[in-house]
């Protein structure tokens, strides 16, 4: 079975068409066709119903389509590590971080770590616990943050941070005059809440749960400046890490009766290999934090 025609596969069905898969690949969209065809002739299978421009797989594709992923990704870790052996200077680190610790906690450790390691490629993708959990599983990042309670047993974690989640409200919020605030009177109010898919959010939704309430959510935003300004001028309260409220004099943070800590790790894939540009980032957060 060819590499390159499995490559092209596994691009067409990422993407849903013959056109937008040579695009990615920087290929003739007939090359992909043909090579496409010609695994299906090796095969003896159809891979893809063809209709109307619009690509399906077929069941045959669907059950060759996770096989053809773990061949891909064993080969980019085959080539990582087979580079890191003919000892080069230079590696990259793709690693996730959900906003609210890539706005407070993160750029220093980033800006000593490039300070340190100054010839390795860092590229850093923002996104929720979810969505950065499934780019990790599908090979698209290296490391991502992941809040410990949430981690899936096919990734490999350190934790790296404990933080305490605060009720965050305006000065003239009654809660702000309290030493804490029950979980059932914080749901009582009318809430400003990341969107769903973020830590912040499940977690929140988990306490709902466990509580037997539906929360109040009249604002949702991934955007911490606009949560505190929604919340600054009374129209909601929220919860955000003390971090992130550390320097706010128009907002009161208050820990809930029962303290809410959030316990966050830095996680790869198992079955992947661990590079030592990675290794080294990892080595360092740990150190850092």
């Amino acid at each position: 079975m060819d590499i390159k025609a499995l490559r092209y596969f596994h691009q067409v069905a990422s993407t849903g068409s013959f056109t937008a898969a040579a695009q990615q690949l920087g290929v003739a969209q007939p090359a992909v066709s043909m090579a496409v065809r010609k695994l299906e002739d090796e095969l003896g299978l159809r891979l893809f119903h063809r209709q109307d421009r619009q690509v399906q797989l077929t069941d045959e594709g669907r059950r060759l389509l996770p096989h053809a992923e773990r061949i891909l990704k064993a080969l980019l870790d085959a080539e990582r590590e087979m580079e890191e052996l003919k000892g080069l200077g230079t590696g990259e680190v793709r690693v996730g971080i959900p906003s609210m610790l890539g706005s407070y906690h993160f750029p220093p450790i980033l800006m000593a770590f490039r300070h340190r390691y100054p010839n390795l490629n860092l590229s850093v993708i923002e996104g929720g616990t979810w969505e950065l959990q499934q780019m990790l599983e599908a090979g698209d990042l290296d490391l991502a943050v992941i809040a410990s309670e949430f981690l899936p047993e096919e990734l490999e974690a350190r934790v790296f941070l404990t933080e305490e989640m605060l009720v965050t409200v305006p000065k003239d919020h009654p809660f702000a005059a309290q030493p804490s605030v029950d979980i059932q009177d914080f749901f009582d109010q009318e809430l400003v809440m990341f969107q769903e898919g973020y830590f912040h959010r499940k977690v929140m939704d988990r306490l709902a749960r466990e509580a037997g309430r539906e929360p109040k959510v009249v604002f949702q935003t991934n955007l911490i400046p606009l949560i505190k300004s929604i919340v600054r001028h009374g129209f909601g309260i929220s919860t955000l890490l003390r971090m992130a409220v550390a320097d706010e004099p128009e907002l009161v943070s208050v820990p809930f009766a029962q303290p809410l800590w959030l316990e966050l790790s830095i996680a790869w894939r198992k079955d992947s290999y661990l590079s030592k540009a990675n290794s080294a980032f990892v080595d360092f957060l740990l150190e850092a934090s």
